[in-house]
């Protein structure tokens, strides 16, 4: 990939003088001056319908967007991408979690072999296991059927499935699922205390097998476990997501059932790979596959789509937009749908721990804003909750809101109060509420001259706070599938204007060694050299 700063391109100094023209300029004014503004600014595809009029955007914004992503090199990033060059270079390894979904006929190779016949095999014994659990055929050590299923993992090796599976809870079969990520262990035994080891089968999804949190966790349920069952059995009730065969086999999982995980799919998009073996089983295979099916569909869409329509590129040069010119430093999504209360949170690190960086692909320090922090809640709560920043506040917001045409019980009552909120909100953000219409309101109940000066600048709401609206005929595996990866795909495309590293995280690290190296002083309970603070807390922590 070509490492450019995008501060030097033209299209840049462009979209800065852009920005000093239309900075004040009013989406009201936006909306009176063009009836066709809506239609020019929404994209529709397959069952997605997005509307980016709500932006603090012209036609003009949109073009210059869409030349600094031209002079970024865009285009041929996204053929990088998918074709399996090493583009995560400071791990030197390509970045293919798409290729967990291209259909058994694709060709994508990774250092000269094609990799689709090994992923192919792997779904295969995700579904035959996952048949085998849900059907009863597998059983546990007393003959019993499995009723409940752990997974243990952290971060993308639980975030992804824990959300994936909450998110498609409609579709959710007979089995209890439970997830384990904290190392904390009031979450551990909270988590297994009312457990029948006779019937809970337990996923333990680390890469290396050595993650501290996960290995922690998962000692711990095995000394559970083994409390009441013969160590012998514990190969009935404990498989592995790992690359890690000989420490996966000396915790007594039988290599039959340990599935492989592969170093060009980073774990906070994983979840596409046998650590959704849990999805698997939560759903059924069939809905698994309908969910990567959906992401294939929005990965075909991404790669094929002019950009101008192109729903990634679209929304991540937004987020540039908002990022390095109106210097909006976090973005909200808001999904009006119970069911995806851990999107945001997925988000989160999806988004967080991938464009949080500070050096540019050349290793220089960056002297301009990357990243975003993204926050969020679902709709209505959320308006009961920060709405009011939003609306009233000093700081400038761009927000997603997600909703569905359809609800899945079929509630038209309960759905439509739902989506009357999803829609009112956009259009309140949008135009506000002016000093003039409060006054006549105040008026029309009959208060006081007195008391409308007095109250009616609380009232006031300015308006022109960006949104983007995506609407979706249903929440299905399939669209949850495409929603995902759009979300991915934003992320690739702001790191690529960037010019910034997306599938690294060594800012992770610093803080794991000296976690480690403190809790070799709580054992010897002897602190060594700290800053000050650190030390009287550590001192304080073992008095």
């Amino acid at each position: 990939m070509k490492n450019i700063n995008p501060t030097t391109t033209k299209a840049w100094k462009e979209l800065e003088d852009h920005f000093g023209k239309i900075e004040n300029e009013h989406m009201r004014d936006m909306f009176k001056n063009d009836a066709d503004r809506a239609e020019k600014f929404t994209i529709k595809w397959e069952d997605f319908y997005v509307d980016l009029s709500k932006n603090r955007i012209t036609e003009d914004t949109r073009d210059l967007l869409l030349k600094l992503a031209e002079e970024c090199k865009l285009e041929e990033a996204i053929n990088s991408y998918f074709t399996g060059e090493a583009i995560n270079q400071t791990e030197n390894r390509p970045v293919l979690h798409t290729a967990l979904r291209a259909g058994k006929d694709a060709e994508i190779k990774v250092r000269g072999e094609n990799v689709i016949p090994e992923v192919e095999e792997v779904k295969t014994r995700i579904k035959n296991f996952s048949n085998e659990i849900i059907g009863g055929n597998r059983k546990g050590y007393t003959g019993k059927p499995f009723t409940d299923i752990v997974n243990i993992g952290i971060g993308g090796s639980d975030l992804g499935p824990v959300m994936v599976t909450e998110s498609l809870e409609f579709y959710k079969n007979h089995l209890n699922m439970h997830f384990i990520s904290n190392v904390d262990g009031d979450h551990v035994h909270e988590t297994i205390k009312n457990l029948n080891p006779e019937t809970t089968l337990f996923v333990i999804v680390s890469k290396t097998f050595t993650t501290m949190e996960t290995l922690s966790n998962a000692s711990t349920v095995r000394e559970w476990f083994l409390k009441s069952v013969p160590e012998e059995e514990v190969s009935k009730h404990f498989v592995a997501v790992s690359t890690n065969l000989e420490k996966v086999e000396a915790f007594g999982i039988d290599p039959k059932n340990i599935f492989p995980m592969w170093d060009w799919v980073g774990g906070r998009f994983s979840l596409w790979s046998a650590v959704g073996l849990s999805i698997s089983l939560a759903i059924g295979y069939e809905n698994f596959a309908s969910l990567l099916e959906g992401a294939r569909k929005m990965d075909d869409h991404f790669k094929t789509t002019a950009f101008k329509e192109n729903l990634p590129v679209q929304m991540a040069l937004l987020t540039i937009w908002y990022n390095n010119f109106f210097k909006a430093e976090s973005e909200a999504v808001i999904p009006y749908s119970q069911y995806l209360d851990k999107f945001p949170s997925y988000l989160q690190q999806a988004i967080m721990e991938s464009n949080g960086k500070s050096v540019d692909r050349n290793g220089e320090k960056v002297d301009y804003e990357t990243g975003t922090i993204i926050w969020g809640e679902p709709g209505t709560n959320s308006q009961h909750a920060f709405f009011q920043l939003i609306h009233q506040g000093t700081k400038l917001i761009p927000a997603d809101f997600i909703g569905f045409k359809e609800s899945l019980f079929g509630d038209k009552g309960h759905h439509d109060k739902l989506m009357a909120n999803y829609f009112a909100q956009t259009e309140a953000l949008l135009n506000g509420k002016t000093s003039e219409k409060v006054e006549l309101e105040l008026k029309s109940k009959k208060f006081s001259q007195e008391e409308i000066d007095r109250i009616s600048s609380f009232k006031v709401f300015e308006g022109n706070k960006p949104t983007s609206t995506l609407l979706v005929d249903k929440l299905t595996p399939e669209s949850m599938g495409k929603l995902i990866a759009l979300y991915e795909h934003k992320i690739f495309v702001q790191g690529i204007i960037w010019n910034i590293f997306s599938y690294d995280q060594w800012g992770v690290e610093l803080g794991k060694q000296l976690a480690t190296k403190i809790l070799m002083e709580f054992a010897n309970r002897n602190v060594d050299e700290h800053d000050s603070s650190t030390g009287n807390l550590l001192k304080y922590y073992l008095s």
